[in-house]
């Protein structure tokens, strides 16, 4: 019997791939202009640790992803750790211990890797994101500002035209308990929500059927949406929360009116620990989410917000960045005026004395440097 071959060297586990060079350098490029622009608002960067014990980084809002992360015993505690699903758990637990006497509101910053066991977007399982966090403000004014500082960095990266899909991802389950539905009954109606089958609706939400198929046929532009919520009767929690959105909205438009604001009132899908208002960010013409966020609770309940932008999905929508020139330098040349050449071109050095335009074509030089003038190849 035949053995099985080895697996190619190259080959990795589903989900997961390499960053070839001019990949790596343009996302790197990417996080960097969304975090300039981060740190323009007031945000500070923090860095947490890609994995931390289980129990830790499961605690309060960490608790939705406990079917995400891979666990690892860890050698020298033999006690449980997780490889992080999601940043903004950790970020919350640093705001409330680390950061706990610091002044609110607390903005902070992050950009880094999360490792998960089933991908969402394209079957990705490494997601590089990187995002804000406003801690200590439950307010209109704070939801709207983590979506305008996020909209402005996506904006740096050429992506101007975009639209913002508002949600209450509390207001399907808040139904629900209000009805008191309950097992196969309350499943089969959250299954045709989450599907937006206004039939199935109509099926099985029984009293509640006409009120949300009204909500669910007025997703779509703001004003529509709105004014379905405000004929709703809706428990006293979600009304303040229709009229939060409302408030939303409006700081919205008023400050960004070229913005594409959209409600859907029902969706919940992928909403896991968000509390209040919730915000899902595309680019015209694409189904793929660039980010997404909203308003949760901290460690010890502290109302916050943030948004988390997902740097891959980011880098396929955006405008492809120009491509610096690469420009090589004759071995000996003066070190003086390669420092001087990198303001313009990436110096790539000749290590010996060669053919110098046939060593710029080899290794993809667009230009050579010869007698201390930068010339394009086959420019003689």
């Amino acid at each position: 019997m035949d053995e099985l071959a080895p697996p190619h060297p190259a080959l990795l586990p589903a989900g997961l791939r390499d960053l070839l060079p001019h990949e790596a350098q343009a996302e790197a490029a990417s996080v960097a202009a969304i975090m300039a622009v981060f740190a323009s608002h007031g945000y500070a960067r923090v860095k947490p640790p890609l994995m931390e014990f289980e129990d830790g980084m499961l605690a309060g809002a960490g608790a939705a992803t406990a079917d995400q992360i891979f666990r690892i015993m860890d050698p020298d505690s033999h006690r449980m750790m997780g490889l992080r699903a999601d940043m903004t758990p950790q970020v919350a637990r640093i705001a409330a211990t680390r950061l706990a006497g610091s002044p609110r509101p607390l903005r902070l910053s992050y950009a880094g890797e999360c490792i998960r066991v089933r991908g969402q977007r394209d079957a990705d399982r490494q997601v590089p994101q990187a995002g804000i966090e406003l801690i200590g403000a439950d307010s209109a004014a704070a939801d709207a500002e983590a979506m305008l500082v996020a909209v402005e960095a996506l904006a740096a990266l050429g992506l101007a035209r975009l639209s913002l899909d508002l949600t209450l991802p509390a207001l399907t389950p808040a139904l629900l308990d209000e009805a008191g539905l309950a097992g196969t009954r309350r499943d089969a109606l959250a299954r045709a929500l989450d599907r937006k089958d206004a039939a199935a609706v109509g099926e099985h939400g029984g009293a509640l059927a006409p009120m949300l198929t009204d909500l669910l046929l007025a997703a779509g532009p703001a004003p529509d949406a709105l004014a379905a919520l405000r004929r709703a009767t809706l428990p006293a929690p979600m009304r303040a929360l229709a009229g939060r959105l409302e408030e939303v909205a409006c700081l919205l438009r008023a400050q960004a009116p070229q913005l594409r604001v959209t409600i859907d009132p029902l969706e919940f899908r992928g909403f896991r620990y968000h509390t209040g208002i919730a915000v899902t960010v595309f680019a015209p013409g694409r189904h793929e989410e660039l980010g997404r966020g909203g308003r949760y609770l901290s460690g010890g309940g502290e109302p916050a917000t943030g948004m988390t932008l997902f740097a891959d999905a980011v880098l396929r929508a955006a405008p492809t960045p120009p491509v610096r020139p690469c420009i090589l330098v004759p071995a000996g040349t003066d070190p003086a005026a390669s420092r001087a050449l990198r303001r313009e071109f990436a110096t790539v050095a000749a290590l010996e004395p060669c053919d110098e335009e046939a060593e710029a074509m080899r290794l993809g030089c667009s230009h050579v440097l010869r007698d201390g003038v930068p010339q394009p190849l086959g420019a003689r």
